[in-house]
């Protein structure tokens, strides 16, 4: 039993040195260009997966900082998972939860990372649409039905617009509604929706009651006071119309 804890404690202390060698001494019975090698491996790979899963926030950083945050995450965080594509979720947890922005981190830097996370793991989500739909319904006198593979997203930062030229200090005056799909084909896209098509697009996606598309759109005209009832109808159709078309609608229920 004694032997166990023994070695219990070395890979303890393995494990913390290798996360945190500047707070954790290492262990005295390895050799240190071995731990070297460990230590490089594990930071390396870790950088290397954020890196590409983040490429716009990475770019926005500069290097020794980038490196910094990744090191955070390595120290800080306790993973949940053990699988590696769900490390960058990790990461945005983390980021969410655990780490104290500093001064000179980007403001939206949450917002980005949660954005570029969202991109991933939608390209690789094993999720399957229902088949009992007709592509080409009514979508005004039949029940919408949004895509499983379409996301949702609202935040204070426009993140789908920002680049090395494009860096806002302060959060829109109006938060930014996007939806991220995937199409048939596989390719990813976006759309961005205004306050009233992302409210109509929840409304479709919380639809528990089988509310035909024209309810939905007259319910939400009566939430907001809209003054033009058919005017409204007709801006509405038109939103179902062009989100079917981008496969965010698959159709409507059969």
């Amino acid at each position: 039993m004694a032997k166990a804890d023994d070695f219990r404690e070395k890979q303890y202390a393995f494990a913390a040195h290798i996360r945190d060698p500047e707070h954790n001494a290492a262990p005295v019975a390895i050799e240190e260009r071995r731990l070297a090698i460990y230590r490089d491996l594990f930071f390396n790979n870790l950088h290397s997966l954020l890196s590409s899963t983040f490429p716009v926030l990475k770019k926005l950083y500069a290097d020794e900082h980038w490196a910094r945050l990744v090191r955070a995450f390595m120290v800080d965080h306790s993973a949940k998972t053990p699988y590696f594509l769900e490390i960058p979720q990790e990461f945005v947890d983390f980021l969410q939860n655990e780490y104290e922005l500093q001064n000179d981190d980007l403001p939206f830097v949450i917002e980005l990372a949660h954005y570029e996370w969202a991109e991933l793991a939608l390209s690789v989500s094993n999720d399957e649409n229902p088949q009992d739909i007709d592509p080409q319904g009514d979508l005004l006198k039949g029940v919408p039905v949004k895509s499983v593979l379409a996301w949702s997203l609202a935040y204070k930062y426009p993140v789908h617009r920002i680049n090395e030229s494009f860096q806002p200090t302060e959060p829109g005056a109006e938060p930014t509604f996007l939806v991220v799909y995937r199409q048939p084909d596989d390719e990813l896209n976006f759309m961005e929706l205004n306050t009233v098509t992302a409210a109509l697009l929840e409304k479709i996606e919380a639809n528990e009651t089988d509310a035909t598309g024209r309810e939905l759109i007259e319910q939400l005209g009566k939430e907001i006071g809209w003054p033009d009832p058919e005017g409204f109808l007709q801006h509405g159709a038109v939103a179902l119309t062009a989100m079917r078309d981008k496969h965010i609608l698959l159709g409507t229920k059969k």
